[in-house]
């Protein structure tokens, strides 16, 4: 989602994770476009089983570290504590309006994005999702979001991601979007913005992917992508080269 959401290893899945695969190239997504051009009822977004919520919350990261983790649960005034956790990870499940505002399925109430974020990440990066989250429920549209947050940023409530941010996204049953599902198995670095050339990424034969062509995402950051060969259940999880 990313986000923010950035997902993908080919520039072709880089576009399907942000909506464009349903139509081919990216930005070409007019019927996706028409979907999902407004929220849909709340409820549909909410997951009425709340354990059910905490599992897939949980299934982000290999089970070491989310057995131990935080988990939050999306609520209608916006995600609450559900288990309480003592190793710094906080996870759960985030939806569709962690998306860029660009994006076609920004209002997707299918969307599922578990994600299990480490200590620092919590701390900054992850208030991101519970600001834009609250401000959703709230009922502030997509048109105001982008000035509440650059608001929140100037009076400091929202800081860039610390250093050693990360988190994992190797929730096999996650739903990203229309066209990519769960997609694949991944890890994600958050940095405050900068050349993303300082990591190689997206560089032929670099495993390291991140998405530069959406960038009105107004939270301070940048998101490196590591996909990885396994979810976190073990079992063995499909990544293709750049």
């Amino acid at each position: 989602m990313q986000r923010t959401a950035i997902r993908f290893v080919t520039a072709q899945a880089i576009g399907c994770i942000l909506g464009s695969c349903l139509a081919g190239p990216a930005g070409a997504d007019p019927a996706g476009a028409l979907r999902y051009a407004q929220m849909a009822p709340l409820q549909q977004y909410l997951m009425a089983d709340r354990d059910g919520e905490i599992a897939l919350a949980r299934s982000a990261a290999p089970a070491s570290v989310a057995s131990k983790a935080t988990v939050m649960v999306l609520g209608p005034k916006g995600y609450e504590d559900a288990v309480a956790g003592g190793n710094g990870f906080t996870c759960l499940v985030e939806r569709s309006w962690m998306n860029t505002f660009d994006n076609a399925e920004f209002w997707n109430p299918k969307t599922r994005a578990p994600v299990c974020y480490n200590a620092a990440a919590s701390r900054s990066v992850m208030q991101y999702t519970l600001f834009r989250t609250a401000l959703v429920m709230a009922g502030v549209t997509k048109a105001e979001l982008p000035a509440r947050i650059r608001a929140a940023l100037s009076q400091k409530k929202l800081v860039p991601p610390e250093t050693g941010a990360m988190s994992y996204m190797m929730a096999k049953a996650g739903y990203l979007n229309d066209g990519a599902g769960a997609w694949h198995s991944h890890l994600m670095f958050h940095l405050p913005k900068t050349d993303v050339g300082t990591w190689g990424a997206n560089l032929p034969g670099s495993p390291i992917v991140v998405d530069t062509e959406h960038t009105d995402a107004p939270e301070p950051q940048v998101v490196f992508l590591v996909p990885i060969g396994f979810w976190s259940d073990g079992s063995e999880a499909p990544v293709h080269a750049r």
